[in-house]
């Protein structure tokens, strides 16, 4: 005997309760790859699970999709884990996912190099605007857990290197829920409250990467990046590499290695600077004696009594060549008694020939002259 009719409504009903009563389906894990995503203005993430023979419709939700560590895409292969929804109106039902991660690659891994290709990308990792740290810092400001190993050896670092250094620590969560947005933070903060600050460190000590995964988030990065005083990135061990280590200015290996990368050793440069001192002693030193020797050479006394010598020869050679010039003064001839005779002209004549009776000629003396004619001319044959 058949039984009585059912209303749609009332079968899409019953089936939900079997299926949202089943425990299997209440807590399933479903693998396959992810398809047809479509992210939703609420923040929701629709898509589709497929393999060769059958697909399911899936919805995560906004609050699920924040905490991804990556971007959904087609192609993956993925796990996801939820239970069973039907859509009694539509007849439908789906998988209400509640976590999901990348198969086979963990999606950690995957997080992480999707994260770095796209930074490299806009160029937060370019060296070319990686900024140098100063020689000689005044202040340092550490972020990172305010207790634990990595803040106090990089503490006892410091200080026992440099005493001329301040060193400011924001302790910040360095794992866990809200730690990137703390590390973000503080960077931020320094920045802003402290730009008289030379070198900001942040860093903690090692992990798993799950641990350490504060500081592959984009948010420090992007801190790191913007920061206008240079950043050193010290996350874990040697072997461990963070997207922070890219970002930075300075990737240090350890928290220990970053303290020694910060400060120089004030001791070391006392050293230094005494030896260099030595150094610009022992130079002027030879510098004097070089100079004392080449005096003793040359011998500055004797070279001025040469010198002095030389001036009274030539004052000598000076004083006869005036003799001589005064002797030739006809100014001083004329003081002993002779004179300058012109002829009628104003001509200077200096014999009797050129002068004959009657002539008239001027005689010139030192201190006057006078005003004579010819009678007669003696020892002159033919004279006029």
């Amino acid at each position: 005997m058949a039984m009585k009719p059912v209303s749609v409504t009332q079968l899409n009903a019953y089936i939900k309760r079997v299926v949202q009563t089943d425990p299997l389906l209440g807590n399933v894990s479903v693998i396959g790859e992810a398809s047809n995503i479509k992210y939703h203005e609420s923040g929701h993430v629709y898509f589709t699970m497929k393999d060769e023979g059958g697909k399911i419709n899936c919805f995560l939700p906004a609050d699920k999709v924040r905490s991804l560590r990556y971007e959904l895409e087609g192609g993956m292969e993925v796990t996801a884990s939820g239970y069973i929804y039907v859509y009694e109106k539509g007849g439908t039902y789906s998988l209400n996912v509640r976590d999901i991660e990348v198969t086979g690659q963990g999606d950690l891994s995957i997080a992480f190099e999707k994260l770095k290709a796209k930074l490299f990308a806009e160029g937060v990792f370019d060296a070319r605007r990686k900024k140098p740290l100063p020689k000689f810092p005044r202040k340092i400001a550490i972020v990172t857990s305010g207790s634990g190993a990595a803040v106090e050896d990089m503490l006892k670092i410091i200080t026992s290197r440099n005493d001329m250094v301040d060193v400011l620590v924001f302790p910040v969560l360095v794992q866990g829920k809200g730690a990137a947005q703390d590390i973000s933070f503080a960077i931020n903060e320094i920045n802003k409250e402290f730009p008289d600050t030379d070198i900001i460190i942040t860093g903690r000590g090692g992990g798993s990467i799950e641990e350490l995964w504060a500081f592959n988030e984009e948010i420090v990065a992007r801190s790191i990046y913007e920061s206008e005083i240079p950043v050193i990135s010290a996350v874990g061990h040697e072997i461990d590499v963070t997207i922070s280590d890219f970002a930075a200015d300075v990737r240090a290996e350890t928290p220990t290695a970053a303290a020694q990368l910060a400060v120089p050793d004030t001791a070391e440069l006392k050293l230094y600077v005494n030896s260099l001192k030595k150094n610009l002693d022992d130079a002027a030193e030879r510098c004097l004696e070089s100079r004392a020797r080449l005096l003793e050479v040359y011998n500055i006394g004797a070279f001025t009594k040469n010198f002095e010598n030389k001036i009274d020869l030539c004052m000598a050679a000076a004083n006869a060549l005036k003799v001589r010039l005064d002797s030739l003064n006809p100014a001083n001839i004329m003081s002993l008694g002779y004179g300058a005779i012109l002829d009628n002209g104003g001509i200077l004549r200096g014999t009797a020939s050129a002068f004959g009776p009657g002539d008239l000629l001027t005689v010139v003396f030192s201190d006057g002259s006078a005003e004579c004619s010819v009678n007669k001319v003696r020892g002159v044959k033919n004279a006029r």
